[in-house]
C-alpha cells in the first residue's frame, strides 16, 4: 500500500508585525507604591503591533504596512516624552503597561482603514524587562 502524501497546502493563519520605540513616563497610582514605581520615572517602550488572517488581501498582502507605519507615527507622536497619567486615556485608570497595551489596541481597531486582518494584537515592552499584550478581533 503506498504511503500517504502530505498536502500541497495547510491550514493555517498569516501574521504581520511592525514595531516602534520610544520614551515616555509614568508613576503607578497603586495603593502607597514603592519607589520608583511611585515616583515619576521613564521607561524605553517598544510597541509591537501583530497583525493575524486566514487569507491575505488583494496582492498577498495581510495588512498595508505604510499604513501601519502612519498609524504607529501617531502613536509614538503622542506618548513619546509624555507623562502617561497626565492623558485623558488614563484618566482614573494606573497607568500600567496592560492598560497602555488595551488602549493603543483600541486605537488600531478603531482607526485601521485596511480590514484584511481578522485580529491584532498589540505588545508594549516596558524596557526590556517585562511586556503585556492586549488582543482584539478586527
Amino acid at each position: 500500500m503506498p504511503a500517504s502524501k502530505k498536502s500541497d497546502t495547510c491550514d493555517g493563519t498569516h501574521g504581520l508585525m511592525v514595531k516602534r520605540e520610544f520614551i515616555s513616563q509614568h508613576y503607578l497610582t497603586v495603593p502607597d507604591p514603592k519607589p520608583p514605581e511611585g515616583d515619576v520615572h521613564s521607561h524605553r517602550f517598544t510597541v509591537e503591533v501583530e497583525f493575524a488572517a486566514d487569507s491575505l488581501a488583494e496582492y498577498g498582502y495581510l495588512v498595508n504596512i505604510n499604513e501601519v507605519e502612519s498609524l504607529l507615527d501617531d502613536i509614538e507622536a503622542r506618548y513619546r516624552d509624555t507623562l502617561l497619567n497626565d492623558l485623558p486615556e488614563f484618566e482614573g485608570r494606573n497607568p500600567s503597561v496592560e492598560h497602555f497595551a488595551r488602549i493603543v489596541c483600541e486605537r488600531f481597531c478603531e482607526d485601521l482603514a485596511d480590514d484584511s486582518p481578522d485580529e491584532v494584537t498589540v505588545r508594549i515592552w516596558e524596557d526590556d524587562l517585562a511586556w503585556a499584550s492586549y488582543r482584539a478581533a478586527i
